[in-house]
């Protein structure tokens, strides 16, 4: 199946030069004098090796259409995340080099679709949005409300997002995974 270059999105796994590539960002860019065009970090899924191209927008793209299978995330083992599937219970891992951000959004019992192709897992598919409990932050202040203004929050995977000064360590919060950004505060 055939795409255009804007339709990108991470997590896709696309052709590109007759090798299988993982997409792991898509930046929108608009230079005021030239053409709309987007700028992709993929990864060659059989060597590792991971760049940026330079894909115009009106640029087609083929999207490598694989198998999913809904697991649910159980623990991290040195470099590799383990999963389990939910419907016969076999356990199948996945490297962090292959997983690259999204491991920043796993904790354990999530459940991601794992993209297999040829047998082999490749990635995972997040959801939309996941909670993480935040670890480390600076004080907030007790008059603080709503604001543009932010300040950086250690979460429980490690992963570090702009919060609102309101919030503090131990509150637990939503996450957008498509762009790692603070969406709102759960309890």
């Amino acid at each position: 199946m055939f795409i255009m270059g804007n339709d990108l999105r991470r997590g896709m796994l696309i052709r590109h030069n007759n090798e299988l590539h993982k997409v792991f960002s898509v930046e929108h860019r608009t230079p005021g004098n030239l053409r709309a065009f987007v700028q992709a970090k993929i990864r060659n899924v059989r060597t590792g090796a991971m760049f940026e191209h330079r894909f115009r927008s009106q640029d087609s793209v083929e999207k490598v259409n694989v198998d999913e299978s809904e697991m649910e995330y159980l623990y991290k083992d040195g470099t590799n995340y383990f999963f389990m599937d939910t419907q016969n219970y076999e356990q199948t891992n996945i490297s962090e080099d292959m997983l690259g951000e999204d491991a920043n959004f796993l904790t354990p019992n999530l459940k991601v679709q794992i993209m297999v192709f040829e047998g082999r897992p490749i990635g995972i598919e997040l959801p939309p949005t996941v909670d993480l409990k935040v670890v480390e932050v600076e004080p907030g202040l007790k008059s603080a409300t709503v604001s543009n203004v932010g300040k950086p929050a250690k979460l429980e995977t490690g992963l570090t997002v702009l919060v609102p000064a309101f919030i503090d360590a131990g509150e637990v919060i939503r996450v957008d995974t498509e762009e790692g950004k603070y969406l709102e505060r759960v309890r």
